[in-house]
């Protein structure tokens, strides 16, 4: 079967390989904050782009505000939204071209319940400068939402490419690079992403790794939805494993802010 038959069947983002694993976290804060409000949350997704993540918060009733660089991709998000069930769910979300600087701006003083901030960081300038820009306007409660590229995870991927030399300097240079023509700006390991957060004022509650090994599969092995099942199943139960759960492609750390 070829990748482009199995990416056919993964239409949610509570089953793809790539999302589900992020989308259960994310998905268990914001049942029980709404709960514990009783009212729908205010999200603001930076970096949101085309809406995987933004879509099917407003479509379960949310009010989510999207920040992002890219006209395109918010163009992208707007046709998602309005081709989503059910109907409304285009009405709940906000688009707004700009980046972590803008956020206070845009959101007017109104905090946000919930900030997800899903594979923006490793390409801001400053990471520190972005946090802290994120929990100012994260409402006292709120929970942020941090997905960032894995640093161990690209030293395995090297090695298992041949490329030795590569790893080493994934694994010891700064940013987590493996050289100039690396298209990834930044990767981080976890006691840096959780040093972030915290010097942003954050209390991290959870940290684990996500896709340890899916990047890493071949297609092949992952013919059935049974297969599929037993590899989400397995990154499930390894997810906050303290040496495998760091191998995951990104990291991702909930913090609150108290």
């Amino acid at each position: 079967m070829t990748d482009e038959r199995v990416r056919t069947r993964r239409p949610g983002v509570d089953t793809g390989l790539r999302t589900a694993a992020v989308w259960a976290a994310v998905d268990e804060v914001v049942r029980a904050r709404a709960a514990e409000l009783g009212r729908p949350l205010h999200v603001l997704d930076l970096g949101g782009g085309t809406g995987g993540l933004a879509v099917p918060l407003a479509a379960a009733g949310h009010v989510v505000t999207v920040v992002d660089p890219s006209p395109d991709a918010l163009a992208s998000l707007a046709r998602r939204a309005a081709e989503t069930d059910p109907p409304g769910t285009a009405t709940r979300i906000t688009a707004v071209q700009g980046d972590a600087d803008s956020v206070a701006e845009i959101l007017a003083g109104r905090p946000a319940d919930l900030i997800c901030c899903h594979g923006t960081l490793e390409h801001v300038d400053d990471p520190a400068h972005a946090l802290a820009a994120l929990a100012a306007v994260l409402a006292d409660g709120g929970t942020l939402s941090l997905v960032a590229a894995g640093r161990l995870a690209a030293v395995l991927a090297r090695v298992l490419a041949g490329e030795f030399a590569e790893a080493r300097v994934v694994l010891d240079s700064p940013d987590g690079r493996w050289g100039g023509a690396d298209p990834m700006p930044r990767r981080f390991d976890a006691p840096t992403l959780v040093g972030l957060v915290e010097g942003a004022g954050l209390r991290p509650v959870d940290v684990h790794g996500v896709r340890p090994f899916s990047d890493l599969v071949p297609a092949a092995y992952l013919d059935t939805e049974a297969e599929r099942a037993a590899l989400l199943a397995l990154e499930r139960a390894v997810a906050g494993h303290p040496a495998l759960g760091e191998l995951g492609a990104a990291i991702h750390v909930l913090a609150v802010r108290a």
